[in-house]
């Protein structure tokens, strides 16, 4: 099945022997990763373009030549295989370039948030042993925590000069292994957490996603969700593994988005869900995207709202894809188009090869339509966070720390986090259910439940919401609006009008500071 999946993808069409003999070689020295991507595109055609960034044009075979030069002057400056290395960097080709140079050499990538500050930075290089920080010239002074003994090296200065490259042209020998790759949680809850991955996915891994999202290879892709992001890291990733063509923009502007997927008549589309807010927000002369060309949008990093759903698929057509999964398990089910319109706000069904249950606090599976736990077994679940410790499993499966139900069809709707949940008066509530409910109402574009101390109810929901900029909407009328269509204990007792919610650079609210 994976391979006939590949095949339809593009990925296995005929090439010279030559050609094949370059990627299988590739392949055996690199593992799966950026590095053999590269070298493998190179071969089969050099001048294919690879990325448009902010610098200009950027083939398969420069970006090839490129991260082999810099993993040379790597190697020769001291790294080895097994050593971490922080990459610091926004959506541009120089983060690619370190990836193919770091896979070469071996090195541990870490890959570390740009809306990180300084103490959070300090502490991850120094839990993670981080000896060299590849980073952009905007993010030294936030670096200025990090131990000076770890080297600097300049990926991105000023405002369009791509800087990461090296004369050394002898390459360093091939690793015994792949480096790991961390990946670090995000953070909105605790510190960020490092999660261990040390096998790279391969294609026949990735063919999974392709059976649920029909990537294909020689797709125009813009990719405007963070590279240093698990959403944007796999989609990264898969883009170079097809041979596409990837569009990056070192900062996310949702009219310079659709530019860009008119601009170059792009297929596919990746972003979280607030960027998609953002997008359907332009006035509609400046949101219009060309008929024909656009086929997927993939969305993932954070909860998509059921009305957004309906209103991308309403703007745009058939095409979204909506992706439920984290750090720690990769996926865990995809939602096409006719389930997110037939179920709008539905996390979709588990992929071939994986498997869902819900199970309650004593690891027994729910009924059909009741709240339980989310567990999740698949090849790609994580080896443990770097600092020690794992998530919770049950016969097999690992908790995503998530809590939902499964309607009769299979499909899964996600109700928020387990530790997220608000007890007030003794009843349970979880924020998404009132959030949802929220949001649709017409004045409301964006919206937060969150629980705060309560002397009499020991909880009381206080929801934080953000206005279309017509809106008359008060308290009042929002409450009244709650209590229309949901239970009377889910009616926050305090509403707080903003002009924005408070997001990490994923898109994530940060909810801790809607408490505080």
């Amino acid at each position: 099945m994976a391979l006939k999946t590949l095949a339809g993808a593009g990925v296995l069409a005929p090439q010279r022997p030559d050609r094949v003999a370059k990627s299988v070689s590739a392949l055996r020295r690199f593992g799966p990763t950026t590095a053999a991507a590269l070298e493998s595109w190179d071969a089969r055609d050099s001048n294919r373009v690879a990325v448009i960034d902010d610098a200009g044009v950027h083939s398969y075979g420069e970006l090839n030549r490129r991260s082999s030069a810099v993993a040379a002057g790597l190697y020769r400056s001291g790294l080895r295989a097994g050593d971490a290395v922080g990459l610091l960097c926004r959506n541009h080709a120089g983060f690619i370039v370190a990836l193919g140079a770091l896979a070469r050499i071996g090195a541990d990538t870490v890959l570390l948030n740009t809306g990180f500050a300084g103490p959070q930075l300090a502490d991850v290089a120094d839990r993670e042993g981080v000896k060299t920080l590849i980073l952009d010239e905007e993010f030294l002074a936030v670096c200025s925590e990090i131990s000076e003994d770890v080297a600097r090296i300049l990926s991105w200065q000023g405002d369009n000069a791509d800087q990461l490259e090296s004369l050394d042209s002898s390459p360093p020998p091939a690793p015994e292994n792949p480096g790991r790759t961390v990946i670090l949680t995000s953070g909105t809850t605790g510190t960020p957490k490092g999660a261990n991955r040390g096998k790279p996915p391969s294609l026949l891994d990735g063919a999974v996603l392709l059976e649920a999202i029909p990537l294909r290879t020689g797709d125009i892709s813009v990719i405007s969700a963070p590279v240093f992001h698990s959403w944007g890291f796999v989609n990264l990733g898969l883009g170079l593994a097809l041979g596409a063509t990837i569009i990056l923009r070192r900062r996310f502007d949702p009219a310079e988005v659709v530019v860009d997927l008119n601009r170059f008549n792009a297929s596919v589309l990746v972003v979280v869900p607030v960027m998609l807010s953002r997008v359907l927000e332009l006035p509609p002369e400046a949101s219009q995207v060309a008929p024909g060309a656009l086929r997927i949008i993939a969305l993932s990093g954070s909860a998509l709202p059921g009305d957004l759903a309906q209103r991308g698929l309403d703007k745009f057509g058939p095409v979204l894809y909506n992706f439920y999964g984290s750090t720690e398990v990769a996926w865990a089910t995809i939602a096409g188009p006719a389930d997110l319109r037939a179920a709008p706000g539905t996390a979709g069904r588990p992929p071939r090869g994986t498997v869902l249950r819900l199970l309650d606090e004593d690891g027994v599976p729910v009924p059909d339509g009741e709240r339980g736990r989310i567990f999740v077994g698949n090849k790609m679940l994580f080896e443990g966070y770097t600092g020690g410790g794992t998530k919770a499993v049950e016969s097999g499966l690992m908790a995503t720390g998530d809590v939902g139900t499964v309607d009769p069809e299979g499909r899964l709707f996600v109700e928020g986090r387990d530790d997220d949940m608000i007890i007030s008066g003794g009843e349970n509530v979880f924020p998404e259910e009132v959030e949802n409910c929220i949001l649709q109402h017409s004045g409301v574009l964006e919206a937060a439940v969150v629980g705060v101390d309560d002397e009499e109810f020991g909880q009381r929901l206080r929801a934080v919401v953000v206005l279309r900029p017509d809106s008359q909407l008060d308290e009042s009328a929002l409450r009244e609006h709650v209590r229309g269509h949901l239970a009377r204990y889910k009616v926050p007792r305090e509403v707080i009008f903003v002009e924005q919610l408070p997001r990490n650079e994923t898109g994530k609210v940060l909810r801790r500071s809607l408490r505080d």
